[in-house]
């Protein structure tokens, strides 16, 4: 059975083309990427011990091993830190620490303190496996006619890959799907994992099993809106963690005039409020 570290190598590997490292193209392979020989010698570790890695029977690389994986691939920071974080997870001394609590629901009153300060923009509350705890009434007027702020307890992963109004709301839906994805994986809990394996993934299907497994770090750009009411609007994210509570509080800042200008005439019709869903 793999593990999450050994699924993520395998993939960026399997993502790899030899010329783009300076390697001679060995020809047709049953596999595409790189070869497991290939890496080992890169990353200095025998192909014996890097099969080991990538079939989830070595579950505790050294920090020096990690590193060297990292190099070896050419993995950015972003993916540097997402192997790292793995690599945590991965190791039996870390699994039973990082997967003891379920994500949480409710919001500190610090927290909607200050998402009201951040009214009238576009601002929410999240936990790891997309709960949209809080939002600004700004927030709301974006999504508007989308669907995702239907249900009582909206969830954004759930959103994304079980609601199809999703791919023509998110212009970049495939990175937006990949980004939920991935961020499954910051909250690695007993529950949350029951939530996935129950009730997301028979929703969600093939396509969300298979992103989820190959550990793509997308590089979050700026965000695509398709709004319904004709409005094409981009988005620049900045995201403050709330690790203590396992959620993040996420603004979006218009990246251009054009998206300025189309917020303000989605706000106008609605009164500023919090809304608090948890």
């Amino acid at each position: 059975m793999g593990t999450p570290l050994g699924d993520f190598v395998r993939a960026r590997r399997d993502s790899i083309q030899p010329e783009s490292l300076g390697l001679p193209d060995h020809g047709r392979r049953r596999s595409p990427g790189l070869r497991r020989s290939d890496l080992a010698t890169r990353a200095g570790i025998s192909v014996e011990y890097l099969t080991r890695i990538e079939q989830g029977r070595d579950r505790n690389p050294s920090i020096a091993v990690v590193n060297a994986l990292a190099d070896a691939l050419s993995l950015d920071p972003a993916e540097r830190n997402h192997l790292r974080y793995l690599a945590k997870i991965t190791g039996g001394e870390c699994s039973a620490h990082v997967r003891s609590a379920p994500a949480r629901r409710d919001v500190r009153t610090s927290v909607l303190r200050t998402l009201r300060l951040l009214e009238p923009g576009i601002a929410i509350v999240t936990n790891r496996v997309g709960d949209i705890l809080a939002h600004t009434s700004a927030f709301e007027a974006v999504t508007s006619g989308t669907g995702l702020l239907d249900t009582d307890a909206p969830n954004l992963t759930r959103y994304v890959f079980t609601d199809s109004r999703a791919r023509t709301f998110f212009a970049d839906w495939d990175d937006v799907a990949d980004e939920q994805a991935l961020d499954l994986w910051l909250g690695p809990s007993v529950e949350n994992s029951e939530w996935i394996t129950a009730e997301l993934a028979p929703m969600a299907g093939a396509d969300f099993t298979r992103r989820l497994n190959r550990h793509v770090v997308p590089q979050r750009g700026a965000l695509r809106l398709n709004h319904p009411s004709g409005r094409e609007l981009r988005l620049v994210r900045e995201t403050l963690d709330l690790s203590s509570d396992a959620q993040q509080l996420v603004v979006f800042l218009p990246a251009d005039e054009g998206t300025d200008l189309a917020v303000e005439q989605l706000r106008r019709p609605s009164r500023s409020h919090l809304r608090v869903i948890s």
